[in-house]
């Protein structure tokens, strides 16, 4: 399957998922994994909630648009190796819907979204709460998996010149690209 470029939305949309989700993933391991203050401790914990409450509305307009254009892409047509990519990508997404549900159900305490306006925790139940955590947890967990899986793929096309890098930059998005899809 021959891919055009993607739309400067769905660039945008992807670096600045790629943004949240990172550091979130990486500050939220760092604390957790490293003795820290109390007060960095607390910092990261603010930021990277009121962040990813912010990227939510975000997520779920780029969730919209992969799906979308998978809808519309001509699935019948791809190769084992494209169907393989759109398989990791759906669990990718999948994924981060995951880890952004059990982040906001496993509040316990009111999320405050950078001072501006605060939202009533979902749960109260102790248990349920501790449920989400766990959830939240692994999937932090499997999701790092996969986007190391991810960005080694990248590597790798890019070493057999399959330019996945040219056709996400920011300079060329919405620019016709006739290279395979693999």
């Amino acid at each position: 399957m021959t891919v055009s470029g993607y739309s400067r939305q769905r660039v945008l949309l992807h670096w600045l998922s790629a943004a949240v989700i990172l550091w979130a993933l990486m500050s939220g391991f760092f604390v957790a994994g490293f003795e820290v203050s109390a007060q960095i401790r607390e910092l990261v914990a603010f930021f990277n909630v009121s962040l990813t409450t912010v990227f939510i509305p975000f997520y779920v307009w780029r969730l919209f648009l992969f799906f979308t254009h998978t809808r519309f892409s001509g699935m019948r047509s791809m190769s084992l190796v494209e169907v393989l990519a759109l398989f990791v990508h759906t669990l990718i997404y999948l994924l981060i819907g995951t880890v952004l549900v059990t982040g906001v159900l496993m509040m316990d305490r009111p999320i405050d979204v950078f001072g501006v306006i605060e939202i009533v925790q979902p749960l109260s139940d102790p248990r349920l709460i501790a449920l989400f955590v766990t959830v939240h947890a692994w999937s932090c967990v499997v999701l790092v998996l996969l986007l190391a899986a991810h960005i080694g793929a990248v590597f790798v096309h890019e070493a057999c010149n399959h330019r996945v890098l040219r056709r996400m930059s920011l300079r060329r998005c919405g620019k016709p690209s006739f290279e395979r899809l693999e």
